[in-house]
């Protein structure tokens, strides 16, 4: 079990540790003083050097007589059980984990807590191994930005902080070379999940993402976040901006429109009527649309759709807006859907292993939305999806449809989203932004517990 460090959490150090810190500096300075003129100078100390000292104090003055040096044990609620069972787990004796959840509920109310919450403590346990454990300290995250930490003073009395940290909002530009694959590289590069997706379901519109992207391909994606000072993300905002192999992508929400949508560097929206592809990731396109040798037969029949080789379990997603009008069991299809769209088109997908949650008919879909995963179902010799389109009834080549894109934006619209461009080229040049803080930091007193 790792010792308990007091760094993690600096804003929960007791007065005594800080008193401890300023002995050892007086001590340091006195025996400078007392040393011969000829005496080499004693170097100023680093924050490493000052952080272990404080590490020292604190250690030897929290661990009672009798007791070990505190460690860090950390808990986490279980189902059915209450805070203060929790903190008893620690070993501590009854009468301490109530005082402790009593110190806690002057600032928090208890009954918000659920199962699968976790926080830390310092525990000291007797040295001969007979008696309770001792808590030393805790500390519970609150908020994405608050916590709360219990500490002891010199005379053994619980004391309660709280933290709320300062949040600050940036603008982060990810932009680097594909490698593995472009959701890989731009995660190393710090855009999360969330991001990632937006991005790719816009570059699904205009790339076959499996083959058309390759290893050293640029890419760019821009977005907000907002950051504690300690570095933590609380919060991801929009995709403002997406590029890939020099199509642009700037997010902009004309006026009187219910929802922002993505243009062209000259104002083009870019949403078009039908996605490339249904999967944003597949290993191949095992079987195309035509006359073949049917695999599980052996009879040479027409293929009416594309079928796509990928792992059980990868997203497939609506090529463009629909509704649902069915998801159901179909022969050899086996999980069969199937979604309608404008323009007389349907699309329907085979083999799945599963729908969305939630997805029934008469559901309303939304272009990139993903509604079902890929799978082995029905007539089938492996992991992949079946990938039918049809128009006004009959089926056609899903690689022969083309796609409608957007119009352009005119008069106030145009003006307003050229100036939001600027404001987004210059950010991608500066390498991202900074905001002014969002919210303030506010921390309370130490304050003894009650009762």
């Amino acid at each position: 079990m790792a010792q308990f460090d007091p760094r993690r959490q600096p804003m929960r150090l007791a007065p005594h540790m800080m008193t401890a810190v300023a002995a050892l500096s007086v001590a340091l300075f006195a025996s400078r003083a007392y040393q011969p003129a000829q005496a080499e100078e004693v170097p100023t100390l680093s924050a490493s050097q000052i952080a272990a000292l404080e590490v020292q104090a604190f250690a030897s003055a929290n661990a009672p007589a009798g007791m070990t040096a505190p460690e860090a044990v950390p808990v986490q609620i279980r189902r059915g059980e209450t805070f203060e069972q929790a903190v008893r787990r620690t070993g501590v004796a009854p009468e301490e984990a109530s005082a402790v959840a009593a110190t806690v509920a002057n600032a928090f109310d208890l009954k918000d807590l659920r199962a699968g919450l976790r926080f830390e403590t310092a525990i000291a346990k007797p040295r001969n191994g007979m008696g309770d454990a001792r808590l030393i300290g805790l500390t519970m995250r609150t908020g994405p930005a608050t916590q709360l930490t219990v500490s002891r003073s010199f005379d053994g009395a619980l004391r309660l902080r709280s933290l709320e940290e300062k949040v600050s909002r940036e603008t982060v530009v990810v932009k680097g070379d594909v490698e593995r694959s472009l959701s890989a590289s731009a995660r190393e590069l710090g855009a999360t999940a969330s991001i990632v997706s937006a991005a790719s379901r816009l570059f699904a519109t205009k790339f076959d993402m499996q083959r058309d992207v390759r290893a050293s391909d640029e890419f760019t994606m821009v977005f907000d976040r907002d950051i504690t000072e300690a570095g933590r993300t609380v919060n991801v905002g929009d995709l403002l901006y997406a590029e890939l192999r020099g199509v642009t992508f700037y997010r902009f929400k004309p006026a009187g429109a219910k929802e922002a949508q993505f243009f062209d560097a000259n104002g083009k929206n870019l949403r078009s009527s039908m996605m490339r592809t249904p999967l944003q990731s597949f290993r191949r396109v095992s079987s195309g649309f035509g006359v073949r040798t049917h695999p599980i037969s052996g009879y040479r029949k027409m293929h009416q759709g594309t079928d796509f080789a990928a792992a059980s379990g990868t997203p497939v997603v609506a090529p463009a807006d629909g509704v649902v009008v069915e998801a159901r069991r179909w022969g050899g299809y086996g999980n069969w859907l199937r979604i309608r769209h404008n323009n007389g088109l349907e699309s329907g997908y085979g083999h799945l292993s599963r729908y969305a949650t939630g997805l029934r008919a008469g559901q309303r879909v939304s272009q990139g939305q993903v509604v079902a995963y890929v799978g082995s179902t029905g007539a089938s010799t492996g992991p992949h999806l079946h990938y039918e389109l049809w128009r006004n009834g009959q089926r056609i080549n899903p690689a022969g449809v083309r796609t409608q894109e957007g119009t352009e934006l005119a008069g106030a619209d145009l003006a307003a989203f050229r100036a939001e461009k600027s404001r987004i080229d210059r950010i991608i040049a500066a390498g991202g932004h900074k905001r002014p803080v969002v919210q303030q930091a506010s921390a309370e007193g130490l304050r003894p517990a009650q009762g």
